[in-house]
């Protein structure tokens, strides 16, 4: 029996692997191509996505493989900027550069060799699933097939994920249908490789033409991407290439713009009306599409690893209760969903007219990805507590500043490790502390033993909140408000706690004597 079956080595596949083998679950990756797609595909990550990588860890190795982008500019037909949303290329919220861009293959191969440094985890290229079934909530029963010979054989497993792409075999067995958000556009994507510097602004630049929306941007120190969209029945041959990146390659000689690819795809906007049947879940493509225009597709597939693994590595290697799984789809699908709009909306200034890109831009809160890139907070839910309707820190991610412990500077998310935490500036009340130990929670006193530059203090400070409970995934679950103390966290613990395992759960004699 497999603990967990992954079915696509994709970077959604592959980091969702890795994360379960931080803590502790085995797992089969399988994955009909031979070795790395070679061609590049995504091509940017953001700091928070960057945490992602952090856990997984391949995240020191990335950032030696990319380059930060000092942001995004929304142009007119003649190359005039309209807006300019910066990009900080230090440390942003989440402790890494806002936006990093990549080769996708680059990753792919950092994550494979991050695995094959893990005995938690097989990789077996050359495999495709071909048949799934399931009894119930499990075990997974699932049909192999060796792609080159034939050979086929039958495998269980605990659960499986279905990182399978926009074909997903596994949202077939789901039974999950794309709702359609009402985006689909062909556009035409060009990879080139020219060693001259192109002599251009080193950002992102959306050009909004109603008659040629396009996108460009350098990807690393000789690779840039143009994406145009593409009129009904055009073919776009070399001439017509050259001239629609002449703008931004004036001066170079052609025989120095070495074109990788050249293709027409259909960007589209959905996202999949379940999420899960059983044990068996849908990640990445397999669950949403979105438009490139804000650069989240990639990151909303390692977004939903980030999300499912902590929950799932609860449930199977401690006896979590089934329906903390449920959790899943009902926080990821809204926040990917939004996320989706916003890019469409991006896409709409790009292809709308100018006048009207310059109305919306004035209205900022239309754009929130696109002004910082901070994601939406979760939505309130069994793992999201906020002690407002209109939500305070609950359901967003914490400051990761660098922090000094046994004298040693460390990155946050490093100190706290893979379980539960406690950001703190005041001592625990007594309810809480014993939560904190239920829960096998780093706790950190901000005040007590100052760690880093207060960046920490200054974010609870912000929100008026005396402490947070952060989950495994880094989201603050909960928050305790300056003014009633700590214990407010611990109070409200009973409508999530029956989700974890029992030894997280049940108090010993000396905490039910501290309640009563």
């Amino acid at each position: 029996m497999i603990p967990v079956l992954v079915a696509g080595a994709g970077p959604t596949g592959l980091t969702a692997a890795a994360l379960l083998a931080a803590r502790g679950v085995r797992s089969l990756v399988v994955d009909p191509h031979p070795g790395v797609h070679p061609l590049p595909r995504a091509v940017h990550l953001d700091d928070e996505v960057m945490r992602i990588l952090q856990a997984a860890g391949v995240a020191e190795e990335f950032a030696a493989i990319s380059r930060p982008a000092p942001g995004m500019r929304l142009l007119d037909g003649e190359l005039r900027t309209i807006a300019e949303f910066r990009r900080d290329d230090g440390m942003g919220h989440s402790g890494w550069p806002q936006a990093n861009m990549f080769d996708q293959p680059d990753l792919e191969a950092l994550l494979r060799a991050g695995l094959a440094r893990r005995p938690e985890v097989e990789l077996r290229p050359g495999t495709e699933v071909v048949h799934i079934d399931q009894d119930g909530r499990g075990p997974v029963r699932v049909r192999l097939r060796e792609v080159a010979g034939g050979r086929q054989e039958e495998v269980r497993a605990h659960a499986l994920l279905g990182c399978d792409g926009a074909n997903s075999r596994t949202r077939h067995h789901v039974g999950a249908r794309m709702r359609d958000l009402r985006f689909a556009e062909r556009w035409l994507v060009v990879d080139v490789r020219c060693a001259q510097p192109l002599g251009v602004w080193d950002g992102v630049h959306q050009v909004c033409d109603p008659a040629r929306p396009a996108t460009f941007m350098r990807i690393g120190p000789e690779r840039y991407r143009w994406e145009f969209r593409v009129r009904p029945g055009e073919v776009v041959g070399r001439e017509a290439l050259a001239r629609l990146i002449s703008p931004w390659t004036r001066g170079v000689p052609e025989e120095d713009l070495l074109v990788l690819r050249q293709a027409v795809y259909t960007f589209r906007s959905q996202v999949a009306d379940r999420w899960r049947r059983g044990r068996v879940f849908l990640l990445g493509d397999a669950a949403h599409l979105t438009p490139p225009f804000i650069g989240q597709g990639m990151g909303a597939g390692l977004r939903d690893a980030a999300n499912l693994a902590w929950k799932l590595a609860l449930v199977l290697a401690e006896g979590g209760h089934e329906r903390l799984l449920d959790t899943y789809q009902a926080e990821r699908a809204p926040h990917v969903t939004h996320m989706i709009r916003t890019a469409i909306a991006v896409g709409r200034v790009m292809t709308g007219p100018v006048g009207a890109a310059r109305l919306l831009l004035r209205q900022a809160e239309h754009l929130p990805a696109a002004a910082n890139s901070r994601s939406p907070r979760l939505r309130r839910g069994p793992l999201v507590r906020p002690r407002r309707p209109w939500g305070d820190l609950a359901g967003t991610l914490p400051p990761q500043p660098w922090v000094t412990v046994d004298g040693m500077p460390r990155r946050l998310d490093d100190v706290l490790g893979d379980s539960f935490a406690v950001l703190t500036l005041t001592p625990l009340d007594p309810l809480l502390a014993a939560l904190a130990r239920r829960l096998r929670a780093r706790v950190l006193d901000l005040r007590a033993t100052p760690i880093d530059d207060g960046t920490l203090e200054r974010w609870l400070l912000g929100a008026r909140a005396a402490a947070v409970l952060l989950r495994p995934d880094r989201v603050v679950l909960a928050a305790a408000p300056l003014a009633s103390g700590t214990a407010a966290i611990a109070r409200a613990a009973a409508a999530w706690l029956p989700l974890l395992p029992a030894s997280r759960t049940t108090p010993t004699t000396a905490e039910r004597n501290v309640t009563a």
